[in-house]
C-alpha cells in the first residue's frame, strides 16, 4: 500500500503548545452537551427524516435533559425550514421547555442568514451558528480565497447576524461560529478569526459568544487535537465570555477519545449525535461520552436510565440499527458468553449483594465493583437476565448462574463442572446458545429424571412426603427404560426408638421386580442398603440439598452423587419432602451410573 501518499499531522498543521497541563487534569463535571441529530446526522441519513421523525427524537432530546438542540440547517432544505417553523409553532404549546434553547446551522452567506433568521422569527431564544471552512486546503481547493479574504466573509456575515439580531429586541438570540476543518487550520489564523468575531459581536457574560472547533476529519491522534484545544482555551480574547466547544468526528475511530482530551484541555461544550450517527465514520457518539462520565461516579446531567428505549426511537428515526457491541447500548455489551467471564461477574453479583446487605442499602445504591461490567446495567435499564449467556464457550459458573437466579437451583462445586460438561456437549452439537430455560431442561433430562419422558418445565416430581414411618410412591422409571434400569416402585422409612433406620421397598432393576430391606444409620444408608439386597451396590459419595421455591409451594431439592462399581454420577431430586428428594436424587444418581 502506498503510505509515503499520505502526510503526517506534523507537516500538514503546526500545534505550538509545548507546556501542556491537559494531561494532569481530571473531568469533574459534565459538559453542556449539544446534539446535532437534527441538522448533521439527518444530513448523513440515506433516507432524511421526515418531520414525524424529526418531531419524535426532538422529543427525546428534550426528555433525555439536552440544554441546546441543533434542530436544523433551514437554509439548506424546505424540510428543515418547515420543521424549525413547526418548533415556533409549537412553542407555545410547551414543544420547546422554556429551559431548552434551539440551535441553527448556516453558511457565511447573507440570503442564508436571512432564511435562517426567517426560521426562527417567533423563537423566544436561539443560538445561530455560522461557520466557514477556514483549513489551507479548502482555501485554495474549494473557495479559492486567501486567508484575508475569507476572514472578510466570516466578519460580513457576522456583522449581518448582529443587524438581524438588534432588529428583534425581544427575542434572547446568541451566536456561534465554528471555523470548518479546525484541526488542519493554522492555530494563529483560527485565534485570529474567533477573537475578531468575539469583539464584533461584544460578547459579555449576559450573552456569551460560542466558538466551536471541528475535528472535522480526524487528521491526527487524540493528543493533538487537545494540545489544539488548550491552545486556544489559552490564547483565546475575553475567555470568560467565550463557551468553547468541540465537535469531533470519527474518522479515526477516535472520536469519544478526541471529545474527552478535548475536555481535559478546557472545553466546555461538546456536540456530537446519540450513538454517533453523523457523515462518514459519524460524530463523536454523546451516550458514550456521558456514560463514560457516569462510571467516574459523574453526574452527566441526561437521563439515561431507560437506554432501549432511547435506542428504539433513534433507531427509528434514523433508521439505522445500534451495533450489538456498541459501547452500553448494544444489546450483547453487558452480555458474557466466557467460562471465565461468566464465572467473575457470578461471584460480583453475590459479592454485591451481600455487601450492599452488610450496609444496609438497596443493592441499586451501594458502590459498584463488579469484574466485567463497568456500570450496573440496571442503572441504564437492563435486567440481569441478559448478563449471563450460555454457549460452548461458557463454563460452570453462567450455567449454575443461570439455572440459581432463573430456576431455584444452587448447584455443588463438583455438579457445576459435571453439568458443565453436559451443556458444553449439547452447545457444541447444535451451534446455538441455551436459554435459561433449555438450560433446566437439559437438567432435568440429565440429573432429575434420567430415562424418563420430560415433564412440563418447571414442575416436581410427583410423590409422597417420604418422612421416616411414612410411605412414598413410586420414583425412577416408570417404564422398563434401559436395561438394567433401577425403578422405586413403593417404600417406606422409619426409625427405631434406638436409632436405626430401616428402609423397605419395593424395586425393579431391569425386569425383576422384588421387595427388599435395608438398615442404617441413616434413611439414605438404609436406602443404600436395601439397593445392596437387591444386587445393586452402591456409595453415596457426596450430598447437598436447600430449599427451592416453585409453583408457590415450598419444595426441597437434594444433589447426591453415587459410586456404582467403577462408575459415578450425579443425580438430583425435588420433592416437598427433603428424604424424598433425596432418594429420587439415589435413584437417579444409580440409573446414571449404570447407563
Amino acid at each position: 500500500m502506498p503510505a509515503h501518499r499520505y502526510l503526517p499531522f506534523e507537516r500538514r498543521v503546526d500545534v505550538p503548545l509545548q507546556d501542556r497541563s491537559w494531561p494532569s487534569a481530571t473531568l469533574t463535571q459534565a459538559p453542556l452537551w449539544v446534539p446535532v441529530d437534527l441538522r448533521d446526522g439527518n444530513q448523513a441519513l440515506a433516507e432524511p427524516m421526515d418531520p414525524a421523525r424529526k418531531r419524535r427524537l426532538f422529543d427525546l432530546l428534550v426528555s433525555t435533559g439536552f440544554k441546546e438542540i441543533e434542530v436544523g440547517y433551514p437554509s439548506a432544505s424546505r424540510a428543515d425550514f418547515d420543521f424549525v417553523r413547526h418548533l415556533v409553532e409549537s412553542t407555545r404549546s410547551g414543544a420547546v421547555p422554556p429551559d431548552v434553547t434551539p440551535v441553527v446551522f448556516t453558511a457565511a452567506r447573507d440570503d442564508l442568514i436571512d432564511r435562517t433568521f426567517e426560521a426562527i422569527d417567533g423563537l423566544p431564544r436561539a443560538v445561530v451558528h455560522l461557520y466557514i471552512a477556514t483549513s489551507p486546503v479548502w482555501r485554495d481547493v474549494v473557495l479559492g480565497r486567501d486567508r484575508a479574504a475569507v476572514a472578510a466573509t466570516a466578519r460580513r456575515a457576522a456583522a449581518h447576524m448582529a443587524r438581524l439580531a438588534d432588529a428583534r429586541p425581544d427575542a434572547d438570540i446568541r451566536f456561534q461560529f465554528a471555523p470548518e476543518t479546525f484541526n488542519l487550520t493554522e492555530p494563529d489564523y483560527v485565534l485570529e478569526l474567533c477573537d475578531g468575531l468575539t469583539e464584533l459581536w461584544d460578547a459579555c457574560p449576559e450573552r456569551p459568544v460560542t466558538h466551536n472547533l471541528p475535528a472535522t476529519v480526524e487528521i491526527a491522534t487524540p493528543n493533538v487535537y487537545a494540545d489544539q484545544i488548550e491552545y486556544m482555551h489559552r490564547h483565546l480574547a475575553r475567555r470568560d465570555h467565550v463557551i468553547l466547544s468541540v465537535h469531533p468526528h470519527n474518522d479515526r475511530g477516535t472520536g469519544v477519545a478526541c471529545a474527552e482530551l478535548a475536555l481535559l484541555a478546557g472545553a466546555q461544550r461538546v456536540e456530537g449525535c446519540l450513538f454517533g450517527n453523523g457523515e462518514r465514520t459519524g460524530n463523536v457518539d454523546l451516550v458514550t461520552l456521558a456514560l463514560n462520565l457516569y462510571a467516574q461516579g459523574v453526574d452527566p446531567m441526561l437521563d439515561l436510565s431507560d437506554i432501549d428505549a432511547v435506542r428504539e426511537v433513534v433507531e427509528h428515526c434514523n433508521r439505522l440499527p445500534v451495533h450489538p457491541r456498541h459501547p452500553y447500548a448494544g444489546d450483547l455489551v453487558h452480555t458474557a458468553f466466557s467460562g471465565t467471564h461468566q464465572d467473575a461477574i457470578s461471584k460480583g453479583l453475590t459479592h454485591h449483594a451481600k455487601r450492599a446487605a452488610e450496609l444496609g442499602v438497596d443493592p441499586g445504591e451501594a458502590p459498584w465493583s463488579v469484574p466485567y461490567l463497568p456500570i450496573d446495567p440496571a442503572d441504564v435499564g437492563r435486567t440481569y437476565e441478559a448478563v449471563i449467556r450460555v454457549n460452548s464457550q461458557s463454563g460452570k459458573g453462567g450455567t449454575a448462574y443461570l439455572l440459581r437466579t432463573r430456576h431455584g437451583l444452587d448447584l455443588p462445586g463438583p455438579l457445576r463442572a459435571d453439568f458443565a460438561g453436559v451443556v458444553q456437549e449439547a452447545t457444541d452439537a447444535s451451534g446455538r446458545e441455551a436459554s435459561a430455560d433449555e438450560l433446566y431442561a437439559l437438567f432435568r433430562r440429565t440429573y432429575l429424571a434420567p430415562g424418563e419422558p420430560e415433564e412440563t418445565e418447571g414442575s416436581g416430581e410427583p410423590g409422597g412426603s417420604g418422612e421416616p414411618g411414612e410411605s412414598g410412591e413410586p420414583s425412577g422409571s416408570g417404564g422398563p427404560g434401559p436395561e438394567g434400569a433401577v425403578a422405586l416402585l413403593a417404600w417406606s422409612a422409619d426409625r427405631s426408638a434406638d436409632g436405626a433406620h430401616r428402609f423397605v421397598c419395593t424395586l425393579r432393576v431391569g425386569d425383576r421386580a422384588g421387595d427388599v430391606e435395608g438398615h442404617g444409620n441413616g434413611p439414605l444408608s438404609a436406602f443404600a442398603d436395601a439397593l445392596a439386597a437387591a444386587g445393586v451396590a452402591v456409595d453415596i459419595l457426596d450430598y447437598a440439598e436447600h430449599a427451592l421455591a416453585a409453583g408457590g409451594a415450598s419444595e426441597a431439592v437434594a444433589y447426591v452423587r453415587c459410586r456404582v462399581g467403577e462408575a459415578e454420577a450425579w443425580g438430583a431430586g425435588v420433592d416437598t419432602s427433603v428424604l424424598t428428594a433425596s432418594v429420587r436424587a439415589v435413584v437417579a444418581a444409580v440409573n446414571r451410573a449404570r447407563a
